[in-house]
């Protein structure tokens, strides 16, 4: 009788480590392309993406680069003073985006370019994300706001 309840646990222990293995593979499989890694213009420089890869792009919009086109195209530069890098957007920026201040887009490389789906702004006067902040820090170029 022992023999019989102690196949079962092992029974059950298998079939619960199979759905565990096959659970955690189906979450990284739909989470494949959801996934968006940052990386600053510097970073672009010395390991560039993949062709088609999302990704997003954060840095300063550079002063003076800003330039609006026809209809809803926008061109602008992303620095974080080590690279620099052109990127093009398609739709309505935020109220807050303006030069001189930090930024990051979603979207793909398109030759040297970076075509943005989705451009995110500061929201107030002394907020810049974390990411920008951090690769600023790595250039040496980092101010913090004065209260």
């Amino acid at each position: 009788m022992k023999s019989l309840k102690k196949k079962r646990r092992i029974q059950v222990l298998a079939v619960a480590a199979l759905a565990l293995v096959i659970a955690t593979g189906t979450i990284g499989y739909s989470m494949r392309n959801g996934i968006n890694f940052f990386r600053a213009p510097s970073q672009l420089a010395t390991e560039p993406p993949q062709p088609g890869e999302v990704f997003r792009l954060g840095g300063l919009v550079e002063t003076g680069s800003l330039k609006r086109g026809q209809g809803e195209v926008i061109e602008f530069n992303v620095t974080d003073g080590g690279a620099t890098v052109p990127v093009k957007f398609a739709g309505v920026l935020p109220d807050l985006f303006k030069e001189g201040q930090g930024m990051i887009g979603t979207g793909k490389m398109e030759g040297d370019t970076f075509v943005a789906s989705e451009i995110l702004a500061k929201h107030d006067e002394n907020y810049m994300p974390k990411e920008v902040v951090d690769a600023l820090k790595e250039q040496g170029i980092y101010e913090p706001p004065s209260s």
